[in-house]
């Protein structure tokens, strides 16, 4: 399958939110797979954003106006349009990314299931509701929600579709505009989406997509949106903390992790070992709830290795558009260069390869075989440091409360996988581990598919959830609004203060006879 024609991607640099009266530097966007370029996008700037912004708020006050079923039905048509563009939608992830098609899919599943969720709930979770005023029948309270204004979402490359379009998805159903800022390598994965988000009716200022560099353009967004969300490095994440709470700002981010995976004894080794294949290298191990630790109980441990070296040395390396490869390309030199380091280094170190272990240009100029390491230590990079690569350690443990402790000894808490001889010994572990998500006799998918539960990281992993209702109320303010009623808190006329205070406290001190109260 090729790649799609250069007129695609022609197209969809016109739905990029720049001046296009102004003269502007372009980047050069590269297919992955071969290094060849895809096309031009022009680089955004400050003046860009500035303007981007300016628009967004005319249009957020005209759509916030809207009922937020008028919305859900905007977002409904367009995962329709998802659904029926998803091959186009796939090879344009594929081209700027290199991954494996099946990998692709999963970023196309993931829009369908945000849509979806988030137009069912939406209508429900914005509703205004009653709340228990302070003085029964005297005070009748309700709670009711505001959007935020214009959010900021600054997106990564690794899932450039899900983690900029899924993320716009819940602020825009709450009401708000969105500006993203793409990754620079992957500009067309969140432009392909804004052409059909306008296609299904979204006003075409609501959501503006803008590349660019970091240092400008995400600056400009974080100095003047109303909310950030952001997916990436947790000393970038760190940072851009930083800076939202220095205007007041509210901040949310999913972050690095060094995710975990326990297998115990009378576990099914079958299963756990081809399901590892996927948790540890799905997107060549870029993405941020993949496995990077295994930890084995020494009684399964040697028949586990077996089972799982030999199920990563039987998975396809390749560059296609169809589903005739496991495991794709990275997608720089830089992130090339850190696996290459990572295995150097611990290799240098005393860690033996039990897989892989080297690039491999020979099928593409970025790829780098999936690989396995054992008698890894903490004085090696890659011990306690994220690789975000095809790079995993494998940990003989004595019993299940070893491989707890060694799971938790991080700083992150991102993911965790646990295999057991039953699901409820799998609950049971699971309910021990410091991580936001934990499958059980899965990898990462499934929690990350269950759009009606929180989704995000403990530790450095992240700050507030996406997914579930935080994953929409976050994106609104919340107002109480309280009528008062026959009477207010001042003293009747001819009721002197110390015979009115007294009742007042008697009534406060009886209120917890109420129902409810």
């Amino acid at each position: 399958m090729p790649v799609p024609e250069a007129a695609v991607f022609e197209r969809l640099r016109e739905s990029a939110a720049v001046d296009a009266a102004q003269e502007h530097a372009t980047r050069t966007i590269t297919e992955v797979f071969t290094g060849n370029a895809l096309g031009e996008v022009p680089v955004g700037t400050a003046e860009d954003v500035t303007a981007a912004f300016e628009r967004a708020r005319v249009a957020q006050r005209r759509w916030a106006a809207q009922s937020p079923k008028d919305r859900a039905a905007v977002l409904e048509r367009y995962r329709e349009l998802v659904v029926q563009n998803r091959g186009h939608l796939m090879d344009v992830i594929q081209a700027e990314t290199g991954k494996a098609r099946w990998a692709a899919q999963e970023e196309i599943m993931g829009l369908m299931f945000a849509a979806r969720y988030f137009a069912r709930v939406t209508p429900r979770l914005l509703a205004p509701h009653s709340v228990p005023g302070a003085f029964p029948v005297l005070n009748r309270a309700s709670v009711r929600t505001q959007p935020k204004g214009v959010v900021g979402v600054i997106a990564p490359w690794n899932y450039p579709m899900l983690l900029s379009i899924g993320d716009s998805i819940p602020a825009l159903l709450a009401g708000n505009a969105v500006i993203v800022k793409p990754d620079s390598q992957t500009p067309y994965s969140s432009l392909a989406n804004v052409e059909l988000l306008h296609r299904a009716g979204l006003p075409r200022d609501l959501l503006q997509v803008i590349p660019g560099p970091g240092t400008v353009v995400g600056t400009a967004i974080v100095d003047q949106c109303d909310y950030l969300m952001f997916t990436g490095s947790s000393a970038t994440g760190s940072t851009l903390a930083q800076q939202c709470g220095k205007r007041l700002i509210g901040f949310s981010a999913e972050l690095g992790g060094k995710n975990p995976m326990i297998v115990t004894r009378g576990a099914d080794l079958d299963k756990a070992a081809k399901a590892a294949v996927r948790a540890c290298f799905s997107n060549a191990g870029q993405l941020c709830i993949s496995i990077e630790r295994l930890y084995v109980e020494k009684a399964v441990a040697e028949a586990f290795t077996e089972k799982f070296v030999a199920a990563v040395k039987a998975a396809k390396l390749g560059a296609a558009y169809d589903n005739s490869a496991d495991i794709g390309s990275l997608i720089s030199e830089a992130q090339l260069e850190t696996v290459a380091k990572h295995v150097a280094d611990a290799t240098s170190k005393g860690a033996k390869v039990l897989a892989g272990g080297n690039a491999r240009p020979d099928i593409g100029p970025l790829f780098f075989e999936p690989t396995v390491l054992a008698d890894v230590t903490d004085a090696m990079e890659c011990g306690r440091n994220e690789t975000f690569g095809p790079l995993v350690s494998i940990y003989p443990v004595a019993d299940v409360e070893e491989a707890i402790t060694l799971a938790n000894d991080t700083e992150y808490g991102l993911n965790a996988s646990v295999w057991a001889a039953s699901k409820s010994e799998g609950e049971r572990i699971a309910e021990r581990l410091h991580a936001g998500t934990v499958c059980v006799d899965e990898g990462y998918a499934p929690a990350w598919g269950s759009t009606g539960a929180p989704m995000g990281g403990m530790g450095i992993s992240g700050v507030g959830r996406r997914h579930g209702p935080d994953g929409l109320l976050k994106f609104t303010e919340p107002q109480t609004v309280v009528v008062t009623r026959f009477l207010n808190l001042d003293a009747p006329r001819g009721v002197p203060q110390d015979k009115w205070q007294p009742f007042l406290m008697a009534v406060a001190r009886a209120i917890r006879f109420f129902p409810g109260r």
